[in-house]
């Protein structure tokens, strides 16, 4: 109720336009007094996370610097003594979210509604300078965004992430490596780390699948730079599952000694629900993850948020599910929708139905995924497409499972190496590689008839991009098409709806699903994803992978020749440009580049068959049929000289395989695959070898050579390898990091009892060759060591190192920042 204005006495004199000015604004802070409720609203905790991006309280508001404060001196200085006062004797100060309008005319009401707080409150922290150590903050200057996390209000870090809370009625039993525990129905649990699950009793959902009690682990991992996944009963006996969550040791953690970017990813200290199940332990027992049940609980104080599904993502993958052997969905949308998101969760749903809860249906067959997404590949590094089938769920983020191998639960069957993270670098080549991983498929079906697919499409969309989305859902014989943005544009949702409706293919528009918080960039995670694979090895003697934390530099790297009678690298390509032959030792010499095999000489797209072959013999030859040993020799000529005729030969005698005019036209998909990545290391050029990087298994390039294939080295435009470049000087800072945390203590107890001289000597020396190490490796080309970590002082060495040179590398001792292309 707005109060009524009373009669004001008659004043025995003028009253001066300040006085009036005075008497108005009491007047509106008495109206607002009144007017507000006697109970100031407290911010309410909701029992189970929103799946949207969270609402932020008044509070929010108020902790944060607003634009008239950062553009005031005085109130910059006044808050500044503020914080140098006791919490109790701080004086309480308007901001922009509580303040009356001194303009707003009475009768108004001065407390406007929730959605215009929360508006403000937004824009408050989108102009606050201090955020959360993962947040994303761009440098002026660089060229391809140079992340700095700093830190946020710890208002903004209460967020829910589990509804369960673990007392001696749900745990079963628990120790130093093991916590077994009971999840009643509906309610969930959120982990952070690395575990092994066993669900002992029930049936629990995990990042979409459907995990029915029975003697299996499922390796999962939960890092901070993507959304947690959340273990929830979906049913059980006696109303709630019983699971067993194991520590493991992989080796991914250890690869924060090698990039800034794997740090702070995994646990912190023990979180309470930690410490509850500690109890009885060692007092530094540490599990491999951590039971949160707020993200306040984190004490790194990082963005936490778990990851629940949209009801309509639910429903469209039940619904998807139900078409069981028959299902071909196409999954596209724009940038950044959840597209990739939606296809792990769905392959998930769909490797985990049983018999007693999808209808009778059993998937023994896997799933085939055709991953056409070369700039954010799920299980390959970044530049390949390729066709997989999978036989199991994967739990957690593409940079986990980088590569496949046979005992992982899935398998690589055919991959292409388009040498960029875009389609768009040579959309003919992308268009060809796609029919030829389609054929593959439809091979695949001939042995698995009831194998589902499932396609993830870049977020290519536009022009060329759109012209390949429609030509698929028209040839490929889709069952569904899934577009993941409900906001369109009509420009493409349009054609692609007529597109599908002219296949009769049913077409569902979903709403995005986008992160509030990211805590890497696109560039980033494909360089942790690219890191990890070549660190990362699969023993044959173990189900799971493991990873190194040895520096690539101190690693036996693979030799072979690319010349002689001994000669194992056939040709070098260079895809995107047309270089000088005499530059090609400078663009392939620590460069990521594509292994691919050729499979006949058809893979040479563009050339005519050699004249010293006749057509029925070289017809007879690529058709395959049972020939004799005399047509394999003369084979196996004609496939080399067919090679050698489009081979130009550097000074240094490199085989530089250049195939028409103007830049280099790619191999035919079909009749050539990729193996895999590799990093070279080094060109010899007195014995004319190559050494090589790659955590391609041998038996894969032993196999390709016994059928007869030939290898190349394809140079494309992949990122740079800078995580590579700078990994010596991190394990040098790490090894010289440890080395003085595990003689602190000893070197205090040796002060306090009179240590001995030579004891002293040995430790000084040892210290001083760990930092001559650190000396050396900082004195690495194209990588500026930069010892000063303020934001200041990042952003001037950005201008002032920008050149020519894209592949100059900054290493920031511990900070969260990669790279400075």
């Amino acid at each position: 109720m707005v109060k009524r204005k009373v009669d004001k006495p008659q004043s025995a004199g003028p009253v001066s336009a300040v006085a009036a000015l005075a008497a108005r604004r009491a007047r509106q802070q008495q109206i607002v007094v009144e007017d507000a409720p006697q109970v100031a609203p407290q911010p309410v905790v909701e029992s189970e996370p929103p799946s949207k991006k969270p609402r932020r309280s008044l509070d929010v508001a108020e902790a944060t610097e607003t634009n008239d404060d950062r553009q005031n001196p005085r109130t910059r200085a006044a808050k500044k003594q503020d914080k140098q006062l006791p919490a109790g004797d701080r004086p309480k100060r308007a901001t922009r979210a509580t303040q009356p309008m001194e303009t707003q005319p009475e009768g108004e009401q001065a407390i406007q509604d929730g959605s215009e707080d929360e508006q403000v409150a937004t824009d408050a922290v989108e102009n606050n300078d201090e955020m959360d150590e993962n947040d994303v903050a761009s440098v002026v200057g660089d060229a391809d965004g140079y992340e700095s996390p700093a830190e946020t209000p710890a208002e903004l870090q209460n967020f829910p992430l589990s509804k369960a809370r673990l007392n001696k009625s749900n745990i079963v039993y628990s120790d130093e490596n093991t916590l077994c525990i009971r999840i009643k129905e509906r309610a969930n649990l959120a982990l952070l780390g690395q575990y092994d699950l066993w669900v002992k009793r029930g049936v629990v959902s995990l990042m979409g699948a459907k995990l029915h009690a029975s003697s299996q682990l499922h390796r999962v991992y939960a890092p901070s730079t993507h959304s947690l996944p959340v273990i929830k009963c979906v049913s059980g006996i006696d109303g709630d599952a019983e699971v067993e969550i194991k520590s493991c040791n992989s080796g991914i953690a250890r690869l924060r000694d090698l990039s800034p970017l794997y740090q702070r990813i995994w646990t912190g200290d023990n979180t309470a629900a930690d410490k509850s199940t500690l109890k009885g332990t060692t007092k530094d027992s540490k599990r491999s993850f951590s039971v949160l049940y707020t993200s306040a609980d984190d004490s790194l104080n990082r963005h936490l948020r778990p990851l629940h599904l949209d009801k309509k993502w639910s429903a469209s993958m039940k619904s998807l599910s139900q078409r069981q052997g028959q299902l071909r969905v196409l999954v596209c949308g724009p940038k950044a929708s959840g597209k990739s998101t939606f296809s792990r969760y769905l392959l998930n749903h769909v490797l985990s139905p049983t018999p007693e809860t999808e209808g009778g249906h059993v998937n023994t067959e896997g799933v085939a995924f055709l991953d056409l997404d070369p700039g954010q590949p799920e299980f390959t590094p970044m530049g390949q497409i390729y066709l997989a089938r999978l036989r199991k769920p994967f739990f957690g983020p593409p940079f986990t499972h980088p590569s496949l191998d046979n005992s992982q639960g899935g398998e690589i069957l055919r991959a292409h190496h388009i040498g960029a993270t875009s389609p768009k670098e040579d959309p003919d080549h992308y268009a060809l590689a796609v029919m030829d991983l389609m054929d593959q498929y439809r091979s695949l079906l001939e042995k698995y008839p009831q194998c589902p697919l499932i396609i993830n499409y870049p977020g290519w969309i536009f022009g060329q991009g759109l012209e390949v989305a429609m030509w698929l859902v028209k040839s490929l014989g889709l069952s569904d098409v899934v577009y993941m943005s409900e906001k369109g544009p009509s420009e493409v949702v349009d054609p692609l709806g007529l597109a599908a409706r002219q296949a009769r293919v049913p077409m569902t528009i979903l709403p995005s699903q986008p992160t509030d918080f990211v805590s890497r960039s696109s560039a980033q995670l494909r360089a942790m994803q690219i890191q990890s694979y070549f660190h990362m090895s699969h023993p044959t003697d173990l189900g799971t992978s493991l990873w190194s934390e040895e520096p690539l530099s101190r690693t036996r790297p693979l030799t072979v020749d690319y010349t002689g009678p001994r000669q194992g690298i056939s040709g070098i390509m260079v895809m995107g440009s047309q270089i000088n032959p005499e530059l090609l030792h400078e663009t392939l010499e620590g460069a990521i580049v594509g292994l691919v095999a050729i499979e006949s000489p058809r893979a040479l797209m563009g050339t005519m068959a050699p004249p010293h072959a006749p057509n029925d013999e070289q017809d007879e030859i690529e058709s395959g049929l049972d020939i004799d040993m005399d047509s394999e020799n003369a084979a196996a000529r004609i496939f080399d000289d067919s090679i050698a005729d489009n081979i130009v030969r550097t000074r240094e005698d490199l085989p530089y395989l250049f195939v028409g005019s103007g830049s280099c036209t790619p191999l035919d998909p079909k009749a050539s695959y990729c193996l895999g990545l590799a990093l070279v290391r080094s060109i010899d050029t007195g014995s004319h070898k190559l050494e090589l990087s790659t955590s391609i298994p041998p038996s894969y390039i032993q196999t390709s050579i016994e059928k007869g294939h030939r290898l190349v080295l394809v140079r494309g435009q992949l990122d740079n390898p800078n995580w590579a470049i700078s990994e010596e000087y991190h394990a040098a800072r790490a090894a010289e990091r440890r080395y003085q945390e595990s003689t602190s203590g000893q070197k205090k107890a040796g002060e306090s009892s009179g240590q001995k001289a030579s004891d002293l000597s040995e430790h000084n020396r040892t210290l001083a060759l760990l930092r001559e190490r650190v000396r050396r490796a900082s004195n690495v080309p194209w990588m500026t060591v930069v010892e000063d970590n303020s934001r200041h002082q990042r952003e001037a060495a950005a201008r002032r190192e920008k050149s020519l040179w894209k592949l100059r590398k900054k290493a920031y001792p511990g900070s969260e920042s990669e790279a400075d292309y």
